[in-house]
Formats: C-alpha cells, sequence, structure tokens
C-alpha cells in the first residue's frame, strides 16, 4: 500500500488547491453544534439522575437492615453495570455511524436511553416486588450502558468533523458544555423536588418523577438531532472509501474498518486514548455521579444539601469548557492536557480533606472542578483527532467505551470501597491521582493536534477568504503538512462523485 499522500511528477509532494479544502457554512455548523449539544445535554441528564438519587436508590431498590457502607457500594455497582454493555454499544454503534452516518445513528442512542430512563422511573419497589425489582433496575442500566456507548464518541466525532481545523476545540468543546450542563440539570431537578416534596416523599414516590421527565427530554433532543445534517467531512470519506474498495493506491488504513483492522492498524492511538479517557472519567464521574452520595453516606450531609454543594461548581464548569476549548486552539491541546494532569496531582487531596467541613465544601468542588474543566474541555477535539475519518467513529467508540467501563464507571463504587477497606475518607483522592499520572504518561506519546487537519481528511475552514488564503500560504503554515494529507482519497472520492453524477446525467 502506498503513503496516504501522493506525489507530483518531480517527486515533491502535491500542491493543496482550493477545491481540496472544505468550507463549513456557518448555518450549519450552528444547527450541527446546538443538536448535538442538546443531545448531550439530555444523555447526561438520564446518566447524572441516577448518581443524585444514589441515597434514595439503595432505599428504594434494597432491603432494609444491613450494613449502610455496603448497600452504597452495591448502589454504585449497579451504577457500574451500565458501564459494562458500553463496550458492546460502542461495537455495535461505532461501526454503524461509520457506515449509515453520524446523524442517524446518533439519533437512535438518543431514542434508547430516554426510554430506558424513563422506564426506571415505572419500576415497582424492593418492598413490592422484591429482587425482580432490582432486576428491572439493571436491566434498565444496562439498556442505558448500551446506548451511550454510542453517544458520546458519536457526538464527539460529529462535532469535531464539522469544527473548522482552527477553532475545533472551541466548537467541539460545547458538547462537554451540554455533557455537565446535563448533570447540573439532573442535580438541580433533584434539589428541586427534594425541598416541594420533602425527603419522607421523595423516598416514597417522587424520586420516580426526575426519570420520567427523561421522556419529554428526550423527545426535545430527537427534535435537535433531526434537523441536524450529516458532516460534510464523513460524506467526503464516505465516497472516498467506496472508491478505494478497488482502488490500491489507497492506504488500508485510510478506508473503513472493523474493530479488528481498528486494533490492528491503530493500537497506538487506541492506548493513547483510554489513558487519556480514564484519567478524565476518573475525576469526572467522582465530581458528578459519586460526589453526591460520597457526601451523605461519609460527611452526613442531606440529599439536597450534597445536590446544592456540587451545582455551583458544575455549572461553573460548564460555563468556563468553552473558553478552554478556544485556548487550546491557541496554545495547544498538550499544555492544557497538562494544566488538568498537574492540578489534579496538587487539587483533589486537599479537596476531600475539605468536604469535612460543609462551610468549605463549596471550595472543594471548585477545586475539583477546575482539573475536571481542563480535562473535558479538550476530549471533543483531541480524541477523534487520533484516529483517521473511515474508521474514526469507530476508533472513537473502542477507545473511550473500554476505558469509560474499566475505570470511569467503576470510580464511585471502587472509591466506595476504598473508604470503607482502608478507613480514609481521602482515600477516593489517591485513585483519581493515580489515573492522572497514567493521563500524563499518555500525552508523553500523543501528537499534538490543534489547527491541524483530521487524520484521513483534507483541512476544513470557516470561508470562503479562509480557504483561499491557506492555498496561498500552505508553504509557511506549520500546521499544514503535505505528506499527511489524503490526496489518493480526495482524488478517489472525486472520481466516484464524477461517475455517479455522468451515470444520473445519463439516465
Amino acid at each position: 500500500m502506498s503513503h496516504t499522500a501522493s506525489a507530483a511528477p518531480d517527486g515533491e509532494p502535491r500542491e493543496l488547491e482550493r477545491d481540496h479544502i472544505t468550507v463549513v457554512e456557518k448555518a450549519p455548523l450552528k444547527k450541527a453544534i446546538t443538536g448535538a449539544t442538546m443531545g448531550n445535554l439530555m444523555e447526561w441528564y438520564d446518566f447524572g439522575i441516577y448518581g443524585y438519587l444514589a441515597a434514595t436508590m439503595t432505599k428504594v431498590f434494597q432491603p432494609e437492615g444491613g450494613d449502610d457502607s455496603t448497600k452504597m457500594i452495591i448502589t454504585f455497582a449497579v451504577f457500574a453495570v451500565s458501564f459494562l454493555a458500553r463496550p458492546f454499544g460502542g461495537l455495535v454503534f461505532g461501526p454503524l455511524g461509520d457506515k449509515i452516518g453520524r446523524q442517524k445513528t446518533l439519533a437512535i442512542t438518543m431514542l434508547a436511553m430516554s426510554i430506558a430512563t424513563g422506564a426506571i422511573g415505572l419500576l415497582p419497589s424492593f418492598s413490592t416486588a422484591g429482587w425482580w425489582a432490582f432486576a428491572g433496575l439493571i436491566i434498565c442500566r444496562l439498556i442505558q450502558g448500551f446506548s451511550t456507548g454510542g453517544e458520546y464518541s458519536g457526538a464527539t466525532t460529529f462535532v469535531s468533523e464539522y469544527s473548522p481545523d482552527k477553532r475545533r476545540g472551541y466548537f467541539s468543546s460545547f458538547l462537554d458544555t451540554g455533557s455537565y450542563l446535563g448533570f447540573a440539570v439532573g442535580a438541580a431537578v433533584v434539589a428541586l423536588f427534594s425541598i416541594g416534596l420533602g425527603s419522607e416523599t421523595m423516598d416514597d414516590w417522587g424520586w420516580r418523577i426526575p426519570f420520567l421527565l427523561a421522556l419529554p427530554f428526550g423527545l426535545l433532543a430527537m427534535y435537535f438531532r433531526m434537523k441536524i445534517d450529516e458532516s460534510p467531512t464523513f460524506e467526503n470519506a464516505q465516497a472516498a472509501n467506496e472508491a478505494a474498495e478497488s482502488n490500491d493506491a489507497i492506504d488500508e488504513s485510510q478506508t473503513q474498518l472493523g474493530p479488528v483492522g481498528i486494533i490492528k492498524h491503530h493500537w497506538r492511538p487506541l492506548l493513547i486514548a483510554m489513558a487519556l479517557v480514564g484519567a478524565t472519567n476518573t475525576a469526572g464521574y467522582s465530581l458528578t455521579s459519586y460526589m453526591p452520595g460520597y457526601l451523605e453516606s461519609n460527611h452526613g450531609y442531606t440529599t439536597l444539601g450534597a445536590a446544592a454543594a456540587t451545582i455551583p461548581a458544575l455549572v461553573a464548569l460548564s460555563l468556563a469548557v468553552p473558553f478552554v476549548g478556544r485556548l487550546s486552539d491557541k496554545i495547544g491541546r498538550k499544555p492544557v492536557y497538562w494544566i488538568a494532569i498537574i492540578s489534579t496531582l496538587l487539587f483533589t487531596y486537599p479537596a476531600y480533606m475539605m468536604m469535612e467541613n460543609q462551610t468549605l465544601a463549596f471550595v472543594a468542588m471548585f477545586m475539583l472542578a477546575f482539573s475536571v474543566c481542563f480535562y473535558v474541555a479538550m476530549s471533543a477535539s483531541t480524541l477523534p483527532a487520533l484516529f483517521p475519518t473511515a474508521s474514526r467513529f469507530g476508533g472513537m467508540a473502542l477507545s473511550y467505551n473500554i476505558a469509560v467501563s474499566l475505570f470511569g464507571g467503576t470510580a464511585p463504587m471502587i472509591s466506595e470501597a476504598l473508604v470503607k477497606w482502608t478507613g480514609s475518607k481521602n482515600a477516593p483522592a489517591l485513585y483519581t491521582m493515580f489515573f492522572a499520572v497514567l493521563g500524563g504518561i499518555a500525552l508523553l506519546a500523543m501528537k499534538e493536534s490543534a489547527r491541524r487537519p483530521l487524520p484521513g481528511s483534507m483541512p476544513t475552514v470557516a470561508s470562503d477568504e479562509e480557504a483561499h488564503e491557506l492555498v496561498e500560504t500552505q508553504h509557511d503554515n506549520p500546521d499544514i503538512v503535505h505528506e499527511d494529507l489524503p490526496f489518493d482519497a480526495h482524488d478517489a472520492a472525486n472520481a466516484a462523485t464524477a461517475g455517479t453524477t455522468s451515470d444520473t446525467e445519463k439516465h
């Protein structure tokens, strides 16, 4: 197989021309960002409310009596169960997204997630149905996990492909703004109903309302997602992939691959992505899904108090994410990741120590949110850039879901178990810090991707003027590496498109 880029007749790399560059118009870009972000907000609202109702779910779905700490670990184990299904969802939705498109696949995951979340609100309690109620909860959580296996990997792939190269960090970061606003909305809904109904009514039947609200929220998210178009980058890659099936000049690694092919050709970026996902999600899920239950079970907070302590930090984090994304477009993804890793090592343990004092809990939450913000603002722009367009959804689905299942989803359960086994309420901080070190090691092996075209794609810009400027300045632009550009794939796609158009005209 040949290299991705072809050479000119004199042996020099080919010149970048205007028709090689994709211009993303403002209206479709805005619609794509809004649709993906709103969908992600609703998706993570669905996923987050379980964490904010952890103490209540323990009472509703487990028998009375027994050790409260053990029962809380079981509740977090049920949270982790949903993550077991995520790699399987990734194996299904990843290749599906590379085949039928990002938009259709994201609509399917949104629908499945909303139905599964709403179904939790209809389940009988343990006092009514015994362990059958517990089994029903696990089934719903597995469906949630399966659908989420295609959600984040698909949404990040979609948004990163729609974004202009120079502003990918900024536009892609809105996806995680939606994610953490979803968590914040979940916390706010739980807090409001706890105030309005009281703890006794919430434990009796009020807990059902946040889950049932997922159904109308899901319909709203579906409305936004069905209005967005497929990304131009994906459409170009599809045409190139069809032409490549009979063209040996195209590098096999740049064509659509199944899971085995992705592991064969892209094992290095898979490992890098898994380490970064592990660092990001142990910190992220500790702040969101674990923290409310941790504060209640270890520091005596009420459900309302635990939710209220985290809401300001989550809202501030969500609003700050786009600014960090824009910063990464200026200074690079790797420096921003280093800020996340170093701040995790410096702030996490002191933050856990401060939670003993409820007055200082707000400060502690902001300390944790600071490092999480710098982590998550990078995910949607950095991780998709590790894989070529033809197999990007599949590569993201494999790496993200395996890592988040092994490390992120188990973080609340393992953290609570560490508290019980060590007798130290600060032990979860060490778990988060350990993965920060692993993330730092992976970062040493990662290439910088800020402002550069996605692998397997030609440059993407925001205007025709910018496209012409890029052509004129290509040899002075450090972000354009001609040898990495897929000229052959682009030519094959154009030839296939021209052939299709010609055949259509004949008929």
